[in-house]
C-alpha cells in the first residue's frame, strides 16, 4: 500500500496466495528390540539403597552417631552403668531412672489397693473404674516424687564431686540427706529428718553397689 492510498482511504486489491504445502512425514518407525529395552530402562532407575536419609554419608565422620570418648568424665568414681560426660548425663539419666522405676512401683501398688477394696462382687465396671483411679492415684505420685528427689539429688552430688573432685559413698549419702531434707521442708522438721534418712540410705546403697561393680582400678 502506498502513501497516496492511505491518505484517499484506497484499499489495495488483494492478490490470492497459493496454498501451503503439507508437511511430510519423514518418520520410518525402528522395529522393537527387548534387549535394548533392558540396556535403557536400567539407565533412569533408582537404586532404593539411595532413597535412605543416610545414604552417601561417611557413617564413621558422624562425631554425633559415637559418644568421644575423650569427652567423657574423668573424676574418680564418675564411672557408672552408662557412660557419662558430667552432671548433665547424671541428671537425665537418674531422673529418668528414678522416675519410670517409682512409677511403675506405684502403678503396682495402686492395682494391688484397688483389687483389695474393690471386692470381685461389685459389678464389673465400677470395679474396673475403682482399680484404674488407684493406679493413676499411686503411680503418678511416687513418679513425681522420685523424680523430684532425683533432680535435686543428681545436681547436689554432682556440686559436691565438683568441689571434691572425686565421687564416693560419702557424697552420695551427703546428697540424699540434703535432697530428701528439701523434699519434705515445708513439713517440718521431723519429716525432714525421715526423708532425708530414707534418702540417704538408698543412695548409700547405690553408691555402694557402683563402687563394687561398676569402678575399676
Amino acid at each position: 500500500m502506498t502513501i497516496w492510498d492511505t491518505l484517499t482511504g484506497r484499499k489495495p486489491s488483494s492478490t490470492p496466495t497459493a496454498p501451503a504445502a503439507e508437511p511430510h512425514d519423514n518418520f520410518s518407525p525402528q522395529p522393537f528390540d527387548p534387549n535394548t529395552a533392558i540396556q535403557n530402562t536400567s539407565d533412569f532407575l533408582i537404586d532404593p539403597s539411595q532413597l535412605h536419609p543416610l545414604a552417601g554419608l561417611n557413617q564413621d565422620t558422624l562425631d554425633y552417631l559415637a559418644l568421644d570418648e575423650s569427652v567423657l568424665s574423668d573424676l574418680p568414681g564418675a564411672q557408672s552403668a552408662l557412660p557419662s560426660r558430667g552432671w548433665s548425663d547424671d541428671l537425665c539419666y537418674g531422673t529418668g531412672i528414678s522416675y519410670v522405676s517409682a512409677l511403675a512401683v506405684g502403678g503396682a501398688w495402686g492395682l494391688f489397693e484397688g483389687l483389695q477394696k474393690n471386692p470381685p462382687t461389685m459389678a464389673p465396671r465400677l470395679r474396673l473404674n475403682g482399680v484404674l483411679n488407684a493406679v493413676t492415684r499411686r503411680g503418678p505420685f511416687l513418679g513425681n516424687s522420685a523424680g523430684v528427689v532425683a533432680m535435686v539429688y543428681n545436681g547436689t552430688n554432682s556440686t559436691i564431686g565438683y568441689y571434691r573432685g572425686k565421687h564416693d559413698v560419702t557424697n552420695s549419702v551427703v546428697a540424699g540427706a540434703i535432697s530428701g531434707a528439701i523434699f519434705k521442708s515445708t513439713r517440718g522438721l521431723r519429716p525432714m529428718m525421715i526423708s532425708g534418712g530414707i534418702v540417704a540410705s538408698v543412695a548409700g546403697s547405690w553408691g555402694l553397689f557402683r563402687k563394687v561393680y561398676f569402678e575399676t582400678e
